[in-house]
């Protein structure tokens, strides 16, 4: 075998066929077992490479830094994804200690550890990075930094049978979420983030504070959070209840703004706002967050379950009122077309028979 051949280990061209690391990514120095037996680099080489001292160091079982000292976050998030996303066929106990390296054998590594080689998006199978750390990707300013996230926690399958070590978390789940691409790495959605994350928490004001963001900053509307919060079986905790109490509040208050705002902006007839509305003499019928009475139309913001709405609406729609519901989502991403249906609602008053007449009272 040729001494400059980047084949290792007695190993010939018919088993192996060595990948190029010039189209390699200078970002990241993580790549897992296979990934440098694609690259020539054997295990004698690999376990030379990670003695104490040596130029690299294996974090997790079957991945590999190439480079010593301190990790960056990132490096351990790939770490982490890599680990998690081994086909399992791959074994993750350590490399054994092996017979010394050739000369051809340091020279692909050296060729590996040149390149900076980063993990490809495939690499990782189905996991995605979750918790903290997918937070932190997503940009909140109430998750800590990569660098400070203690454990990547990873969303894999319910059936994968490797164990949490290191620094990866393996969180298991029956049905993964689609994920998100985010720093070239999968993310999952921001309401499953903070399920995972918030299981993990036990600080009232930590959880708090990355709920509201999540609403504030437009990340998501509460109804999802709150979904996958009792998926995951959280709001029983008491410190937990109480912060989504806040981030229904708080997402009421926003999709209310937007609601005031869309009004304005296109110029439809003021309504009365956040009023009562019941029967002469008779029962409450249910507040509306707007209401025009001369054309007998309602809008309603969909801010938790639907059930209270279908059922206000059944009532109302009975005594002659067009209950129009907005889902705050909606509100948010095309107030234009929820406008047009308000408007549409207000002409069509015209064509309908006369509503049942109402007492409107200032919402209590």
């Amino acid at each position: 075998m040729d001494r400059n051949s980047p084949l290792c280990g007695g190993e010939t061209s018919s088993s192996i066929s060595p990948r190029p690391l010039s189209h390699l990514s200078v970002q990241h120095r993580v790549l897992s077992a296979a990934q440098l037996r694609e690259h020539g680099v054997t295990a004698a080489c690999t376990s030379d490479r990670c003695r104490p001292g040596g130029p690299w160091q294996q974090l997790l079982p079957g991945v590999f830094v190439l480079h010593p000292g301190p990790l960056t976050g990132e490096e351990r998030l790939h770490a982490a994804l890599l680990y998690a996303g081994r086909p399992p066929a791959e074994r993750t106990v350590r490399v054994p200690v092996q017979p010394g390296p050739t000369s051809a054998e340091k020279a692909a590594a050296d060729n590996a550890a040149a390149g900076n080689a980063a993990a490809a998006p495939s690499a990782y199978g189905s996991a995605m990075v979750t918790g903290l750390a997918a937070l932190a990707l997503h940009g909140f300013s109430a998750a800590p930094p990569l660098i400070a996230v203690d454990r990547i926690d990873v969303l894999v399958e319910r059936t994968r049978r490797l164990r949490s070590t290191g620094c990866a978390r393996l969180i298991r789940t029956r049905a993964l979420p689609r994920p998100q691409q985010v720093a070239d790495v999968p993310v999952a959605p921001v309401a499953r983030a903070l399920a995972d994350a918030v299981a993990n928490l036990s600080d009232p004001d930590v959880v708090r504070r990355l709920l509201t963001e999540a609403v504030r900053g437009g990340h998501c509307e509460p109804a999802a959070v709150v979904k996958e919060l009792t998926g995951s079986q959280l709001l029983t905790l008491p410190h937990v209840a109480d912060a989504v109490d806040a981030l229904v509040a708080e997402g009421r208050a926003i999709a209310e703004d937007r609601l005031y705002a869309m009004v304005r902006s296109h110029a439809l007839p003021d309504p009365l706002w956040n009023v009562d509305l019941r029967l002469p003499g008779g029962p409450q019928l249910g507040g509306v967050d707007a209401y025009w009475p001369e054309e007998a139309v309602a809008v309603e913001l969909e801010t938790s379950s639907a059930t209270p709405y279908a059922r206000k609406r059944e009532h109302l729609e009975r005594l002659g009122v067009t209950v129009v519901h907005i889902p705050p989502r909606k509100l948010r991403a095309a107030p234009a077309d929820q406008a047009v249906v308000v408007r549409t609602a207000l002409m069509a008053a015209a064509d309908r028979e006369p509503a049942a007449y109402l007492v409107v009272l200032p919402r209590g």
